[in-house]
């Protein structure tokens, strides 16, 4: 498989990476397959973010009296006479000057404790105790000395409701805030229970206002929620802390509030918030979709747990308490107690006062401030794992690994960020679990298929180019592998061709393994220098090799490099040339051709036989100029184009120019001199002269040619150790080309070039 398919399938894998865990996320979003552990997930994230938000402060507001275990060991055990709550509201209200009195307790049976229902019995067979009943029942009446402390008075009773079979319904309920009528036939899903236990019906006439102190525990037994408003049998009744909020504001009507009709979609039937009026003022009280809230716990529950002020019973009942300590406050008459089972596993405590509960809910109604996950929580939780999952899309297709890692963290802040401040600041309870875990599952199947696919892009690439460029090469391919591919595409590039001279002359002296051992040592040397400048090697052609530069890594720098790597080819022959001359044999030469320009690279041959390759006029202008060092007798032959592109790098002799075989246009053909050769007066005069005798010949000025050429010379001969005395070859070749020119002098129109006609 090619990497450019490679690189499709792994958009499509990558792509499907995103897909399934996104359907996943979103089969649970909109409760088609609900997934239990997203939703655990969910509440999980919803109680840390409670715990980071509560305040820890007293609200001096809302006060609770705890009939606690040191108050039912001084006072008796629970349950007490009634006579002991009518002396503990008159305390509350009369001493105390309590706002409002809230019993999170029912009494929903006669009390005994009394004595009067054992007078009655005996009444009825003792005329004489018979006609004092009547006086002694006002005296001895609990229920009625409670009424009567209850009676005109800012108290809300409490009451809970029950789900059996038998329905079982004991005690009287208050008026409900609103019935079944007012909904319009919306089918609102209310929390509704089949039965109740409510108070005795001269205690419910005595304080009409009542609550009912029912909590929403989550499916592990956590209550973070409370229903605002409950359905029983058609009608509607409120929570125990807003019947109190209620009363502490002057009762104002109750509504339910829907969403303007032109906002309402196609078949919504949601209840949107529960409305409280009071002549022109309006309270919106945001609701879920089953008219619960969240409750907005202070802190650690409990005596000490520093968020209400908590006062013992005993000290009510005993007087204790100075007068006026609990003035303006509204007080929740409950019990911390856990023999007394109002004990609630709530996200600050697994052992929270039930009646602490009611006060944080009543502490939040007066604050305005009541979180809620309101019932458009799911079509936001499908919005924003779509947007999520596009802008992971984004990034896992446009990053590499280190941003992408840095991206993913940044959008897990967004994404937590974002939720923490809908939850501060517009106490929006909305679910953040999804995206999350759908981020991290996309990200680490891409991860861990990105490491999978890119050991065996790093195999492939080294199988591929392992036999073409350095190892140092193929591990900095292998940090971007998809970059790298072997299909054929047209790049700019240097070209290479270098043979070996006299080869046929030293190969007749050597025996077979011999000749081997030294084709090996040559080629090994010249491979080696090619990888250290960055070069690819295309191939081996008999005694001769080529390669290329720019490709498949980008090089700017392709022209440079080829051709520095030409001059270190050179110098390379220095110690194989002594080996030789010590066994008696003539030495090697090179000849190296450099060409740049367009050309075709990549994978290309046949069916059965297949190389990473070049091809294009400038391969074959480079095999060209490769041809014609023998001719000028140089080692290192450079085109036009390689000169332009390394102009400032090299110190250059212009060479000729010729028209090879095979081409219209002419080339002008550069030689770099060697970098041994000292830039001075010397060889720059050298330079120079040779310049001025090549453009002379070129406008046919014969003697003003040979004049510089004849300097030239004598420069070379005062100066041969530093002049350029690797172009005496040159200097021949162009006073016998004059000589030529003298007697067949070339047409007016010559442009100096000289034309091949061999390769």
């Amino acid at each position: 498989m090619s990497l450019s398919r490679r690189t499709l399938t792994a958009r499509w894998v990558r792509f499907g990476l995103l897909l399934v865990p996104l359907l996943l996320a979103l089969l649970h979003a909109s409760g088609v397959w609900p997934i239990g552990f997203v939703t655990q997930l969910d509440l999980a994230i919803d109680d840390a973010r409670l715990r980071l938000s509560v305040p820890n402060t007293l609200d001096p507001r809302v006060v609770i009296v705890d009939i606690d275990e040191p108050a039912m060991q001084e006072i008796g055990r629970w349950p007490w006479g009634r006579d002991r709550m009518a002396a503990l509201t008159d305390e509350l209200f009369v001493r105390q000057g309590a706002a409002v009195v809230g019993f999170d307790l029912v009494f929903a049976e006669a009390d005994s404790s009394s004595g009067l229902p054992a007078l009655e019995r005996l009444a009825a067979t003792d005329p004489v105790l018979a006609n004092r009943l009547p006086a002694w029942r006002s005296a001895l009446d609990n229920d009625e000395r409670f009424a009567r402390a209850l009676a005109g008075r800012a108290a809300v009773l409490g009451f809970h409701f029950t789900s059996d079979r038998g329905a079982h319904r004991s005690g009287s309920l208050p008026a409900p805030v609103f019935d079944a009528r007012v909904l319009g036939g919306r089918p609102i899903r209310f929390t509704e229970w089949n039965g109740y236990a409510a108070n005795l019906p001269r205690l419910a006439q005595a304080a009409p206002s009542a609550g009912f102190f029912n909590s929403l525990p989550d499916a592990d037994g956590v209550v973070r929620a409370m229903p605002l408003i409950a359905a029983h049998a058609g009608r509607h009744y409120e929570t125990l802390a807003l019947a109190m909020f209620r009363r502490h504001t002057g009762q104002p009507q109750v509504e339910p509030g829907f969403p303007p009709e032109g906002w309402l979609p196609s078949g919504y039937s949601g209840l949107e918030s529960i409305q409280l009026l009071q002549g022109p003022n309006r309270l919106a009280v945001p609701v879920d979709e089953r008219v619960a809230v969240r409750v907005p716990y202070r802190g650690a529950g409990g005596p000490r747990g520093g968020s209400f002020r908590y006062v013992s019973a005993a000290d009510l009942l005993q007087g204790r308490l100075a007068a006026g300590q609990l003035s303006g406050a509204l007080v929740l008459v409950g019990s911390s107690a856990p023999g007394l089972f109002d004990i609630r596993s709530t996200p600050l405590g697994r052992a929270y006062p039930g009646v602490e509960v009611h006060a944080n809910l009543l502490s939040g109604l007066l604050d305005g401030h009541l979180p809620v996950q309101p019932d458009w929580a799911r079509g936001y939780e499908v919005a924003l794992l779509v947007l999520t999952a596009l802008a992971m899309a984004v990034l896992l297709t446009r990053l590499r690994a280190v941003p992408q890692v840095l991206a993913m963290l940044a959008l897990t802040a967004a994404l937590v960020g974002f939720n923490l401040w809908l939850y501060a600041a517009r106490a929006l309870v909305l679910p953040l679990a999804s995206a999350l875990l759908m981020l991290a599952l996309v990200y680490v199947g891409a991860m861990s298929w990105g490491y999978l696919r890119e050991s065996r892009t790093r195999r492939l690439l080294t199988r591929l180019f392992g036999t073409y460029v350095s190892p140092e090469r193929v591990r900095e391919m292998a940090r971007d592998p998809e970059r790298y591919t072997m299909q054929a595409e047209n790049r700019e590039l240097s070209v290479m061709f270098c043979d070996m001279r006299n080869f046929t002359q030293v190969s007749e002296s050597l025996s077979p393994q011999a000749l081997r051992e030294l084709v090996n040592r040559f080629f090994s040397a010249m491979t080696t220098v090619i990888g250290a400048h960055r070069g690819t090697l295309d191939k081996y052609i008999g005694d001769a090799l080529m390669a290329f530069w720019g490709a498949p890594l980008d090089d700017p720098l392709h022209a440079e490099r080829a051709v520095r790597a030409a001059q270190e080819m050179v110098r390379q022959l220095a110690p194989l040339n002594a080996d030789l001359r010590s066994a008696g044999l003539p030495p090697m030469g090179v000849g190296i051709g450099v060409n740049s320009g367009l050309v075709c690279v990549g994978d290309m041959g046949s069916d059965a036989r297949r190389s990473y390759t070049v091809m294009g006029d400038a391969v074959n202008l480079a095999s060209r100029i490769e041809a014609l060092t023998r001719h000028y007798g140089v080692d290192i032959l450079v085109g036009e184009a390689t000169r332009r592109a390394a102009a400032d790098a090299f110190r250059w002799v212009e060479v000729d120019r010729v028209r090879v075989k095979g081409k219209q246009q002419c080339v002008t053909l550069f030689t770099p001199l060697n970098d041994a050769a000292p830039s001075g007066d010397s060889s720059d005069e050298e330079v120079r002269l040779w310049a001025l005798a090549l453009a002379a010949c070129r406008l046919q000025h014969w003697d003003d040619a040979e004049s510089h050429l004849h300097d030239l010379h004598d420069l070379c001969a005062r100066h041969a150790p530093h002049g350029a005395s690797g172009l005496s070859t040159l200097h021949r070749q162009l006073a016998q080309r004059i000589q030529h020119h003298r007697l067949h002098p070339p047409p007016p129109d010559w442009d100096g070039s000289h034309t091949f006609d061999t390769k």
